[in-house]
């Protein structure tokens, strides 16, 4: 299957590093031009540049979606491809997150990607084809003890998606969600690091972390990336045509469940 999204406009939040840097690398190795963003101005510039070294056609844009997507609107007011990453997490123990920090994670993991969508979808809807997706998380099934306020974002995202896809019903638009397992960013190292006990070699810290923390994964490893960023890629493609409506699931076999 050869993948050509040449011609194609594609804003990937929270791109500046791992998933979404991915992410954004797959579609531009795709052909399309790749919008990158990120609240550090430096780090984006930075993600841009590496992208740039491959040929690469990309436009950095330093925002805080959850806080104002204005100088993001204002520089790409359409595109093709939206793909809503942005997303927070942290353990904090369930009785112990306050208020602000529930509306914090709200904010950024679902409020963001609508308000995005909102204003993207209209128009690739009157031109007859467009892509949107969100990031969601095992977290939306299986809800973690040790962070709920991040799987509940998650299972919001996957309602979100789908009411968003039967507003775009008949329009040669499609939306879906990605819904990927336990994966290995820089974030997850150090997430690992909270929660397996000392200093272990990563190889063992991971080893460790998933028999103790995500021991129905069937993968046994975290994922990389790219793994995550090969499913975006076809769902951002004509191949994908028919695939709206859905959250599809690249997560190792984590879910111990057929459908999500």
């Amino acid at each position: 299957m050869r993948i050509d999204l040449s011609g194609k406009t594609a804003v990937v939040t929270g791109s500046s590093s791992g998933i979404g840097l991915a992410i954004a690398a797959g579609l531009a190795g795709s052909g399309a031009r790749v919008v990158l963003t990120g609240r550090d101005e430096g780090r984006v510039n930075a993600a841009a540049d590496t992208l740039r070294a491959t040929g690469a056609q990309v436009r950095p844009v330093a925002v805080d979606l959850a806080a104002d997507p204005g100088p993001l609107l204002d520089q790409e007011p359409e595109t093709d491809i939206l793909i809503n990453n942005l997303g927070v997490y942290a353990a904090q123990p369930a009785l112990e997150i306050p208020d602000e920090e529930w509306r914090r994670y709200f904010e950024t993991n679902v409020l963001a990607g609508i308000r995005l969508t909102r204003h993207y979808l209209p128009g690739m809807m009157s031109r007859g084809w467009g892509r949107v997706q969100f990031i969601a998380s095992d977290s939306a099934v299986v809800i973690p003890a040790e962070m709920i306020h991040y799987g509940m974002t998650k299972t919001a995202v996957l309602g979100v998606s789908r009411g968003f896809a039967k507003a775009a019903a008949g329009t040669g638009v499609t939306v879906n969600t990605v819904i990927a397992g336990p994966t290995h960013t820089g974030g997850v190292e150090t997430f690992v690091r909270q929660l397996v006990p000392g200093d272990l070699p990563w190889d063992e810290a991971q080893r460790r972390f998933m028999r103790d923390h995500r021991p129905q994964s069937l993968l046994q490893r975290l994922i990389e990336p790219e793994e995550i960023a090969n499913m975006v890629v076809y769902l951002s493609s004509v191949q994908a045509s028919a695939t709206t409506g859905g959250a599809l699931r690249v997560d190792g076999g984590y879910v111990d469940a057929i459908l999500p």
